[in-house]
């Protein structure tokens, strides 16, 4: 079996790659960085965009924004912090316990809602850089727990159900703790030793 290459698409994503790493080791805003290797790829690619607009899912876009107008809600109201004044005890004890707070908001609200709605509170912590590294180790393991947990994960169950696999709650729930109890406690250790 031959591997299929790509290599003038290789090439570009490696120059993109070494601009945006370029830009920032040479301390340019990290958003400026990253447009830039994703322009250099969106203006190089030659990818007709009526092929790119049929693999859209509608529905999928519509529920991830409509996650981030619950979360805008939850905020405004004020919902957010009448939960984090709840939780914030238990999660300004240590990697551990934010990152348990972190797995249970991640899967009821799925991760990147939950990285909104905790980014006001961060900065208050004792050690807040120990914070982020925690909360983004958290979330992003936590949306593997359950079908729920990310975006990704619902992705991935539209495109196998439209190719005829059901992959249910039920079925995804057989492997998603596991992976996720296991890899959260290499990350827990791991924080902890760097920390």
């Amino acid at each position: 079996v031959g591997l299929h290459t790509e290599t003038r698409l290789l090439r570009k994503s490696l120059l993109a790659t070494g601009v945006m790493i370029a830009g920032f080791v040479l301390g340019f805003p990290i958003p400026l960085a990253a447009l830039v290797g994703a322009a250099i790829l969106l203006i190089s690619r030659r990818i007709e965009p009526e092929s790119v607009f049929r693999e859209i899912d509608l529905s999928l876009l519509v529920f991830f924004g409509g996650l981030f107008i619950v979360t805008g809600a939850i905020e405004s109201v004020g919902l957010s912090g009448q939960i984090f004044t709840f939780a914030r005890p238990l999660a300004e004890r240590g990697i551990a316990a934010l990152s348990l707070v972190a797995v249970v908001l991640s899967n009821l609200i799925s991760n990147v809602p939950a990285v909104l709605l905790f980014r006001p509170y961060i900065p208050d912590f004792p050690q807040p850089a120990q914070a982020w590294l925690t909360l983004a180790m958290s979330t992003t393991l936590a949306g593997n727990l359950t079908l729920l947990g990310s975006v990704a994960n619902l992705i991935v169950a539209e495109i196998a159900y439209r190719r005829n696999v059901n992959l249910s709650f039920t079925e995804y729930l057989k492997a998603g703790p596991i992976i996720t109890l296991f890899s959260l406690a290499l990350g827990i250790l791991w924080l902890m030793w760097v920390f």
